[in-house]
């Protein structure tokens, strides 16, 4: 959208917050970059150059604003929607595989060169993957400066700086202000009163409607992983460098997050994962506009706009759930995935109380006994060829997936249908325009709307919902009275 100067002019002088995060305005005359909501007086349009991302701003010698805080804004939605390299590619970036692997690693899970790499992201972004991670790096120093009481020299190693030095001259010249400056600036609120815990809001496009969001993820809940307490669905997270625990609420203008992490190294991951479970990165506008202009689809979206798809923070924990609720009620899909998260899972302290368990990995699932699973011979063996194929690397489910191939390749395992792989790639891999025309739920709301019920004419109408059917799909569930369509007290 950056080349489309026009637009981002007028995007930029009527301050509109959707466009936040698809592009940055940088400023000739006062040498620094905002998100296009800029409280500030907009320049005049002859002054303006617009970016891609904050690290072409940052590369082209441009530093922050520090007024409307542009390293804040909600992430691009465009690398949530598209399936190719680039995209791939950038949801990688913020899982913190470059800060982990390098751009080395980078390349390999995505299967091209190095070169290939770097010159398809600096085409598109206007900076290479080592700026974008630098960039991120950034934003993870200030976050842990303002919100912690960590000593600069722990704020540097756990943003991923390599020296404190580095760390040092990459605030200053970001930001234009040391690391101590931005601690002593930061609004007295932000530090959490809890030791150890990390409070930060987590910004989103307008508008979001949170009651089949958190309402999904509370009536899922698997036991000693998830619950829902003091209005904040609360999960384990397993991470790179170790484990943490958060608490997510929403509110009118983001969401509340707070992190308990035993390595704080995983602070830009827990986030990104965070964000991922929520789809906070979504366009709403744009989804509700293309859904709204079926006239079925109408009132629903009328009704609460901004549904978004809830995710996951683990594809491969939600590959293994999805088996275990086939053909079985969530209640009792709740019942096994407990039972094999007491047997296999890591236990954790949570000073609350309520979380006991990590959601264990495919490589400790892949040594269960099949005859200790209380589910029908057929389900065992689809359960437990998955977590082989997972644990041997033959199956790869993660940000980098390709969403046809990975799709092809679950309805290749014994016992996977549409409906499974088309759910996994709808809630693990991010994809906004799965569809699950086989669904019960969907076809007795397709059916109470007047569209067709059956599942090959309801796929050929929804071809007008593309790219957004996996919205659509929120939209139908929420007809019914079904608690994952209900926010809980």
């Amino acid at each position: 959208m950056h080349t489309d100067t026009e637009r981002c002019v007028r995007a930029v002088q009527s301050k509109d917050a959707r466009f936040d995060g698809w592009f940055y305005t940088a400023v000739l005359t006062t040498g620094i970059y905002c998100r296009p909501s800029c409280p500030a007086v907009p320049p005049k349009p002859a002054h303006m150059v617009f970016h891609p991302s904050a690290a072409a701003c940052q590369q082209a010698g441009f530093r922050a604003c520090k007024r409307c805080r542009p390293d804040t804004s909600p992430g691009s939605p465009e690398w949530n929607v598209r399936a190719d390299l680039v995209a791939r590619a950038m949801r990688l970036i913020a899982d913190g595989v470059v800060d982990r692997e390098g751009v080395t690693g980078l390349a390999a899970r995505l299967g091209y060169s190095t070169r290939q790499i770097e010159r398809q992201v600096r085409a598109e972004l206007g900076a290479g993957p080592l700026a974008l991670a630098r960039a991120q790096r950034a934003r993870t120093a200030r976050l842990l400066a303002e919100t912690t009481d960590l000593p600069m020299a722990d704020v540097a190693f756990a943003a991923g700086f390599s020296s404190i030095r580095t760390f040092n001259d990459t605030v200053r010249e970001v930001f234009a202000l040391s690391p101590s400056e931005l601690r002593t600036r930061a609004p007295k609120h932000a530090a959490s009163g809890t030791p150890g815990v990390i409070t930060l809001r987590l910004p989103f496009r307008a508008p979001l409607h949170p009651d089949n969001l958190f309402g999904h993820l509370a009536a899922t809940a698997v036991p000693g992983v998830e619950e829902w307490r003091d209005g904040s669905y609360r999960r384990t997270l397993r991470l790179p460098y170790g484990h943490g625990i958060v608490a997510l609420a929403p509110r009118p203008d983001h969401i509340a997050c707070r992190l308990a992490l035993s390595d704080p190294r995983d602070l830009t991951v827990a986030i990104s994962r965070c964000r991922r479970l929520l789809d906070l990165d979504a366009d709403p506008v744009a989804v509700d506009e293309q859904l709204r202009a079926d006239p079925a689809l109408t009132p629903l979206v009328d009704k609460a706009p901004g549904r978004r798809v809830p995710r996951t923070v683990d594809e491969a924990e939600f590959a293994v759930r999805a088996v275990l609720g086939q053909q079985v009620s969530t209640a009792a899909a709740r019942t096994h995935a407990a039972r094999l998260v007491t047997a296999h899972g890591t236990p954790v302290d949570d000073p609350e109380g309520g979380l006991t368990h990590l959601f264990p990995t495919p490589e400790e699932l892949a040594a269960l006994d099949p005859d200790a699973l209380a589910m029908p011979r057929t389900r065992r063996t689809t359960l437990t060829t998955l977590v082989r194929r997972l644990a041997d690397g033959d199956l790869r489910l993660g940000a980098d997936s390709d969403w046809p191939e990975t799709r092809a390749a679950l309805l290749a395992l014994p016992g996977f249908g549409p409906w499974t792989a088309d759910v996994i790639a709808m809630r693990a891999l991010g994809d906004p325009d799965a569809f699950l025309p086989t669904d019960l739920g969907v076809r007795r709301a397709a059916d109470a709307l007047g569209l067709p019920s059956t599942p090959s004419a309801l796929t050929t109408r929804a071809v007008a919902w593309r790219p957004w059917r996996a919205y659509a799909v929120q939209y139908l569930w929420a007809t019914d009275s079904h608690p994952i369509n209900v926010l809980p007290a």
